[in-house]
């Protein structure tokens, strides 16, 4: 569904990303993962269109986007949240939803389908944060979409909200959804990626299953550490 090829980009004199090719299959979860300044953010934004790469190829459903502008990429099927919450907190719960769609019944189904335990009408600025990272999960899903690409999804949530969180991707992964994400939460990725993508260095260091990420040689020494 989403394909990297040789994807290059420099911010001044620093080479943020460098020749970086991976894939993300469609019905799977997918992770990106690394130490911070490895280039993760970079290569998302390089997806979404906040920044164009200088080289390489960026092709969504077998045609090259790396070009089109961010608003032509999201009506082609690409959704997304944001590692900081981004929800209007002077509306209501079911006026922010609405912003993604107009059908109520596709709303219920969503809140029913994530467990968000707050009232329709319920203000924005009156959820907690864990109540807000649901919010805006629920509003990328409902947009329409063929991907979905979520920046950090269980930064700064309580150990019962991922448990939740993993829940919810396994259930989305059952009726069909592409999921990319980037996390930092080892755990979290070994428990719910079918593949990860690690990066070093602007580059692709490695990728594979969780159970040959986490014993590579590579990886421990540069990501999770030697004493793991």
């Amino acid at each position: 569904m989403l394909k990297l090829e040789s994807v290059s980009k420099k911010f001044g004199g620093v080479q943020a990303v460098s020749n970086c090719s991976f894939e993300v299959k469609k019905g799977t979860i997918t992770a990106l993962i690394g130490p911070n300044g490895a280039g993760k953010s970079t290569v998302f934004n390089l997806i979404l269109g906040v920044q164009n790469p200088e080289s390489g190829k960026v092709f969504f459903k077998n045609t090259d986007i790396a070009k089109f502008p961010i608003f032509k990429r999201a009506r082609m099927g690409i959704s997304r949240t944001f590692q900081m919450v981004r929800v209007f907190k002077n509306l209501t719960v079911q006026d922010n939803l609405r912003l993604a769609t107009e059908n109520q019944d596709d709303i219920q189904r969503m809140i029913s389908l994530l467990g968000l335990e707050a009232k329709l009408d319920t203000l924005n600025a009156d959820l907690s944060f864990g109540q807000l990272k649901i919010l805006s999960l629920a509003r990328a899903l409902l947009l329409p979409h063929e991907l979905l690409m979520l920046d950090e999804p269980v930064a700064g949530v309580n150990p019962v909200l991922r448990e939740k969180f993993k829940n919810i991707f396994r259930r989305l992964k059952e009726k069909g959804e592409t999921i990319f994400l980037i996390e930092h939460d080892m755990d979290f990725v070994m428990d719910i990626a079918d593949h990860v993508i690690v990066m070093d260095a602007g580059q692709v260091l490695t990728q594979g299953s969780p159970s040959e990420i986490l014993n590579n040689p590579k990886v421990l020494e540069a990501y999770l550490g030697e004493q793991i």
